[in-house]
Protein backbone atom coordinates (compact mmCIF):
# COMPACT_ATOMS: atom_id res chain seq x y z
CA UNK A 1 0.00 0.00 0.00
CA UNK A 2 1.50 3.21 -1.04
CA UNK A 3 1.85 6.20 1.59
CA UNK A 4 1.81 9.52 0.98
CA UNK A 5 2.99 12.29 1.91
CA UNK A 6 0.94 14.28 4.61
CA UNK A 7 0.08 17.91 3.69
CA UNK A 8 3.51 20.14 2.67
CA UNK A 9 2.35 23.53 3.73
CA UNK A 10 4.08 26.55 5.70
CA UNK A 11 5.16 25.94 9.32
CA UNK A 12 7.67 27.47 12.07
CA UNK A 13 10.38 25.44 13.30
CA UNK A 14 12.74 25.96 15.71
CA UNK A 15 15.57 24.55 18.32
CA UNK A 16 19.03 26.21 19.85
CA UNK A 17 20.27 29.21 17.87
CA UNK A 18 17.90 29.06 15.09
CA UNK A 19 14.13 29.80 13.67
CA UNK A 20 12.40 28.61 9.90
CA UNK A 21 10.13 30.45 9.38
CA UNK A 22 8.25 30.90 6.30
CA UNK A 23 9.53 32.76 3.72
CA UNK A 24 7.54 35.95 2.82
CA UNK A 25 9.13 39.64 0.52
CA UNK A 26 9.55 40.98 3.98
CA UNK A 27 13.00 39.00 4.03
CA UNK A 28 14.12 40.26 0.81
CA UNK A 29 16.36 43.05 2.98
CA UNK A 30 17.63 40.52 5.60
CA UNK A 31 18.71 38.20 2.54
CA UNK A 32 20.37 40.39 0.94
CA UNK A 33 21.88 41.45 3.45
CA UNK A 34 23.26 37.84 4.77
CA UNK A 35 24.46 37.06 0.87
CA UNK A 36 26.73 39.92 0.87
CA UNK A 37 28.39 38.93 3.80
CA UNK A 38 31.20 36.69 2.00
CA UNK A 39 29.33 38.13 -1.29
CA UNK A 40 27.95 34.41 -1.60
CA UNK A 41 26.71 35.14 -5.20
CA UNK A 42 30.11 35.10 -6.31
CA UNK A 43 30.05 31.66 -5.91
CA UNK A 44 29.09 29.93 -9.46
CA UNK A 45 28.08 26.46 -8.37
CA UNK A 46 25.51 27.95 -5.85
CA UNK A 47 21.94 29.32 -6.00
CA UNK A 48 22.78 32.70 -3.75
CA UNK A 49 21.19 35.48 -5.55
CA UNK A 50 22.68 38.57 -6.32
CA UNK A 51 21.49 41.85 -4.50
CA UNK A 52 19.03 43.39 -7.26
CA UNK A 53 17.98 39.66 -7.92
CA UNK A 54 17.03 39.00 -4.49
CA UNK A 55 13.44 39.84 -4.93
CA UNK A 56 13.21 37.59 -8.30
CA UNK A 57 14.61 34.90 -6.37
CA UNK A 58 11.62 35.16 -3.54
CA UNK A 59 9.27 35.38 -5.88
CA UNK A 60 10.42 32.50 -7.95
CA UNK A 61 10.24 30.62 -4.49
CA UNK A 62 7.03 31.71 -3.94
CA UNK A 63 5.47 30.70 -6.96
CA UNK A 64 7.20 27.11 -6.08
CA UNK A 65 5.19 27.20 -3.05
CA UNK A 66 2.10 28.29 -4.92
CA UNK A 67 2.11 25.24 -7.22
CA UNK A 68 2.98 22.55 -4.72
CA UNK A 69 6.40 21.42 -5.33
CA UNK A 70 8.70 24.05 -3.29
CA UNK A 71 8.46 25.28 0.81
CA UNK A 72 10.69 27.78 1.63
CA UNK A 73 12.10 29.24 4.52
CA UNK A 74 14.19 32.20 5.67
CA UNK A 75 16.74 31.36 8.85
CA UNK A 76 16.62 33.33 11.59
CA UNK A 77 18.79 33.82 14.83
CA UNK A 78 16.58 32.91 17.11
CA UNK A 79 18.02 35.72 19.69
CA UNK A 80 17.97 38.65 17.43
CA UNK A 81 15.63 37.84 14.79
CA UNK A 82 18.14 38.58 11.64
CA UNK A 83 18.26 36.86 8.74
CA UNK A 84 21.18 34.36 8.74
CA UNK A 85 20.41 32.63 5.03
CA UNK A 86 17.35 30.29 3.57
CA UNK A 87 16.75 26.86 2.95
CA UNK A 88 13.29 24.79 1.10
CA UNK A 89 12.31 21.74 0.81
CA UNK A 90 11.69 21.00 -2.76
CA UNK A 91 10.79 18.61 -5.84
CA UNK A 92 8.05 17.33 -3.58
CA UNK A 93 6.30 14.21 -4.40
CA UNK A 94 3.40 13.27 -2.23
CA UNK A 95 2.66 10.01 -4.14
CA UNK A 96 5.77 8.22 -3.69
CA UNK A 97 6.48 10.58 0.03
CA UNK A 98 9.54 11.68 -1.18
CA UNK A 99 10.98 15.42 -0.43
CA UNK A 100 14.47 17.13 -1.39
CA UNK A 101 16.32 19.85 1.08
CA UNK A 102 18.31 21.97 -0.79
CA UNK A 103 18.83 26.12 -1.73
CA UNK A 104 20.31 26.14 1.14
CA UNK A 105 22.90 28.94 2.02
CA UNK A 106 23.94 31.11 4.92
CA UNK A 107 26.01 34.25 5.35
CA UNK A 108 29.57 33.49 5.66
CA UNK A 109 29.21 34.50 9.84
CA UNK A 110 26.99 31.62 10.39
CA UNK A 111 28.90 28.89 8.17
CA UNK A 112 31.22 26.18 10.04
CA UNK A 113 28.38 26.76 12.98
CA UNK A 114 25.73 24.87 14.11
CA UNK A 115 23.03 26.62 12.50
CA UNK A 116 23.21 24.08 9.35
CA UNK A 117 22.90 20.98 11.42
CA UNK A 118 20.23 22.24 13.34
CA UNK A 119 18.52 23.15 10.21
CA UNK A 120 18.76 19.80 9.20
CA UNK A 121 17.57 18.56 12.01
CA UNK A 122 14.68 20.20 12.26
CA UNK A 123 13.68 20.02 8.35
CA UNK A 124 14.48 15.84 8.78
CA UNK A 125 12.46 15.62 11.74
CA UNK A 126 9.32 17.53 10.23
CA UNK A 127 10.21 15.52 7.21
CA UNK A 128 10.28 11.94 8.65
CA UNK A 129 7.90 12.64 11.47
CA UNK A 130 5.42 14.72 10.90
CA UNK A 131 5.10 14.62 6.80
CA UNK A 132 5.40 11.00 7.17
CA UNK A 133 8.47 11.12 4.10
CA UNK A 134 9.68 7.71 3.09
CA UNK A 135 13.00 9.33 1.54
CA UNK A 136 14.92 12.66 1.84
CA UNK A 137 17.12 13.63 -0.77
CA UNK A 138 19.42 16.28 -1.84
CA UNK A 139 21.37 17.52 -4.62
CA UNK A 140 24.44 19.58 -5.07
CA UNK A 141 26.87 20.47 -8.02
CA UNK A 142 29.83 18.67 -8.61
CA UNK A 143 32.13 21.09 -8.30
CA UNK A 144 30.62 22.50 -4.61
CA UNK A 145 32.73 20.09 -2.62
CA UNK A 146 31.97 21.77 0.51
CA UNK A 147 28.46 21.14 -0.04
CA UNK A 148 29.03 17.22 -0.62
CA UNK A 149 30.53 16.76 2.79
CA UNK A 150 28.01 18.65 4.52
CA UNK A 151 25.61 16.24 3.19
CA UNK A 152 27.80 13.41 3.78
CA UNK A 153 28.68 14.34 7.10
CA UNK A 154 24.72 14.20 7.91
CA UNK A 155 24.53 10.49 6.91
CA UNK A 156 23.47 10.82 3.53
CA UNK A 157 24.35 8.58 1.00
CA UNK A 158 25.17 9.01 -2.35
CA UNK A 159 22.81 7.69 -4.86
CA UNK A 160 24.82 8.97 -7.94
CA UNK A 161 25.92 11.53 -10.71
CA UNK A 162 23.29 13.32 -13.48
CA UNK A 163 25.37 14.28 -16.08
CA UNK A 164 24.96 17.53 -17.69
CA UNK A 165 22.09 18.00 -16.26
CA UNK A 166 21.50 21.69 -15.20
CA UNK A 167 22.90 25.31 -16.68
CA UNK A 168 25.30 27.10 -13.48
CA UNK A 169 24.60 31.52 -13.02
CA UNK A 170 27.48 31.64 -15.53
CA UNK A 171 26.06 29.58 -18.46
CA UNK A 172 27.83 26.28 -18.04
CA UNK A 173 26.40 23.51 -17.70
CA UNK A 174 27.13 20.92 -14.19
CA UNK A 175 27.07 17.29 -13.06
CA UNK A 176 24.85 16.96 -10.21
CA UNK A 177 25.54 14.84 -7.38
CA UNK A 178 22.27 13.03 -5.83
CA UNK A 179 21.95 11.94 -2.54
CA UNK A 180 18.99 10.45 0.09
CA UNK A 181 18.22 9.51 3.09
CA UNK A 182 15.50 6.46 4.13
CA UNK A 183 13.42 6.52 6.82
CA UNK A 184 14.73 3.17 7.98
CA UNK A 185 18.21 5.22 8.30
CA UNK A 186 16.77 8.27 10.11
CA UNK A 187 17.13 7.38 13.79
CA UNK A 188 20.67 6.62 13.89
CA UNK A 189 21.04 9.92 11.70
CA UNK A 190 19.23 11.92 14.17
CA UNK A 191 20.50 10.49 17.10
CA UNK A 192 23.99 11.13 15.32
CA UNK A 193 23.07 15.07 14.65
CA UNK A 194 21.88 15.28 18.13
CA UNK A 195 25.42 14.05 19.00
CA UNK A 196 26.84 16.35 16.92
CA UNK A 197 24.86 19.14 18.56
CA UNK A 198 25.51 18.00 22.01
CA UNK A 199 29.44 17.34 22.05
CA UNK A 200 31.77 19.78 23.51
CA UNK A 201 33.68 22.28 21.15
CA UNK A 202 37.68 22.95 20.85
Amino acid sequence: MNQELAAVGPVTLAAGPIRLVPLTLDHVPGLQAAAADGELWNLRFTSVPEPEQTRAYVEAALKGQAEGHRLPFAVLDAASGEVLGSTSYHDIVPAIARVEIGYTWYARRAQRSAVNTTAKLLLLTHAFETLGARLVGWRTDNFNHASQRAIERLGAKRDGVLRHHGLRRDGTVRDTVMYSLTAGEWPEVKAHLHWQLQRPRP
